[in-house]
């Protein structure tokens, strides 16, 4: 049981005579200026060049009188205890945490502070810290390692001789949320090495996290006789950490099934989609959107394809609480918001004509923006693939989005370097096709066609799969293919505000052909569907 040891002592942080006291584990508490300090329980509380971290409510940070010390029991160095700015006195140590963003020189937000009978005490907004020794080492690179606990990770880097080690915050129960939190950070890494203690929580808790990073993913086995890094450092066996670390394979999720087990499979009935299209025309062809599915939306340039997805996002909104990805790469993220807003108020809130209350603004943004619910990517200056597909990917494992819309694969395609429109067509759909799968998210692509040899499609031509840029990979690739067609040259103002959908590649039914008619109006800035011949 904690108790205080030493009463009535000076304060050196606000000069008070006898409003402190330390208590057995070693913290001086103030109760005038309410700071603490971790100053031993044998040493005096002045004595300089012992290691000190002072907590108060603007935050932690170690004194200038720190001096990193060894951990015998565990053989780890001063050197390496030095590297992740850890204070120990005897049997206690001190784990800073800094935010996900922080470098060496910047103060930790929290500390976890580990006595010698293996109990745990929080100081600070550890919630909001990143990984643990995240701030100790630059991203990117070869490898990382992440382990499940502080001393672990302290280990792993002593032996792997300076590789990247960290250090989930909360052991394996919150593993998976503790990596997500710091997902970009992992993720510039080429490869992410889980070494998880060698227990049931620990083994699951290792293939939640590989999943998240997939094919860069390698999980570490342990030894007979090892549970957990700091194992093979307390036996003095840091080659064979080095081997199994070497050895770990890379993560391949379960999916091989054996046919004849998959009776009760084939006889469940087929589950309604997920959600559906807010145009009856367009469900009636295919079911609805459902996960895993590769929705591919082609039009001539200027035909309303923007539009139409907005009207998409804003129906998976209004009829689902699942979070929704936007990369609209031809707008701005204010064109974006606006452009929604705007369906929720039926007034083009993006045009400077508009006339709209500043509380009708703020209900439509409290409608579509306000409870997060919806992520825009702000795309400037990164257009290349891989920046893309590794966004998408974020979007899908760490903000648990399950619907991305991306808007448009060309402007992808145009910042590759290599020239070939053909080969980076293939690349991009290749990589989104592979990530669709990986996350089972319902990712919405805009692709421009290629212009045919009559009239154009602003004209009304109607589109086929032939006309689709590069290659045939996108209309392989996708599950279903919606062609938009609107002849917006057409003197009569209905003909030139209808859009005509057609279904081009339907993967799911097989039914294809024209779905529905929809009418845009300049004053509610919606597109509505309807039926041309009741006009």
């Amino acid at each position: 049981m904690t108790q205080f040891v030493k009463t009535h002592i000076p304060c050196p942080q606000c000069n008070s005579s006898d409003a402190a006291a330390v208590n057995s584990d070693g913290w001086r508490h103030c109760f005038s200026c309410e700071q603490r300090e971790f100053v031993g329980v044998d040493d005096s509380p002045t004595t300089p060049n012992q290691p000190q971290l002072v907590v108060n409510n603007k935050g932690v940070k170690l004194s200038a009188s720190y001096t990193p010390r060894a951990i015998p029991d565990r053989r780890i160095t001063p050197e390496t205890v030095k590297h992740y700015g850890v204070v120990v006195d005897n049997k206690t140590h001190v784990y800073p945490y800094y935010t996900a963003e922080a470098l060496t020189t910047d103060a930790p937000i929290a500390t976890k502070t580990r006595t010698g009978d293996k109990q745990f005490s929080v100081q600070g907004v550890i919630s909001e810290a990143g990984l643990f020794g995240q701030q100790a080492f630059p991203s990117g690179g070869k490898y990382v390692v992440v382990c499940e606990g502080e001393l672990d990770a302290l280990a792993a880097y002593q032996m792997m001789g300076g590789y990247p080690a960290v250090s989930v915050r909360s052991g394996a129960s919150g593993a998976l949320r503790d990596c997500k939190q710091s997902y970009e950070w992992l993720d510039s890494f080429e490869c992410v090495v889980v070494c998880f203690d060698d227990d049931d929580p620990g083994r699951q808790a290792a293939r939640k996290v590989a999943e998240l990073f997939g094919g860069k993913s390698k999980i570490m086995r342990h030894v007979k006789g090892y549970k957990d890094a700091c194992d093979y450092l307390k036996a003095d066996d840091s080659s064979t950490f080095n081997t199994m670390f070497w050895k770990a394979e890379t993560f391949t999720p379960d999916g091989i099934v054996c046919g004849d087990v998959l009776w009760d499979v084939v006889n469940t009935p087929i589950q309604s989609a997920d959600v559906y299209y807010p145009f009856d025309g367009l469900n009636k062809i295919t079911y609805g959107i459902r996960p895993a599915e590769l929705v591919t939306v082609c039009a001539g340039s200027g035909l309303g394809k923007s539009q139409f997805l907005r009207e998409i996002v804003y129906s998976i909104k209004q009829h689902t609480s699942d979070a929704i990805g936007l990369m609209f790469m031809e707008e701005s993220v204010r064109r974006t918001a606006l452009s929604l807003m705007s369906l929720a108020v039926d007034k083009p809130l993006h045009l400077p004509t508009t006339e709209a209350t500043e509380e009708e603004r703020k209900r439509a943004f409290d409608h579509v923006l306000g409870d997060g619910q919806i992520f825009l990517f702000d795309h400037f200056g990164s257009s290349d693939v891989d920046n893309i597909v590794a966004r998408v990917r974020y979007m899908a494992k760490a903000m648990d989005c399950r619907y991305v819309f991306l808007d448009h694969v060309s402007i992808i395609v145009s910042a590759q370097s290599n020239g070939d429109e053909r080969k980076a067509i293939d690349e991009v759909m290749t990589k989104l096709r592979t990530l669709v799968q990986e996350t089972e998210i319902a990712l919405f692509v805009v692709s421009h066609l290629k212009r045919p040899e009559s009239k154009g499609h602003e004209e009304g031509a109607v589109t086929s799969l032939a006309q689709l840029r590069g290659s045939a990979s996108i209309a392989q690739l996708s599950d279903i293919v919606i062609g938009l067609e609107r002849n917006a040259q057409a003197d009569d103002t209905t003909e030139r505000n209808t859009t005509r959908v057609r279904v081009l590649k339907n993967r799911f039914s097989g039914e294809t052909g024209k779905a529905c008619s929809l009418l845009y109006s300049a004053t509610t800035g919606r597109m509505t569907e309807y039926e041309e011949n009741a006009l």
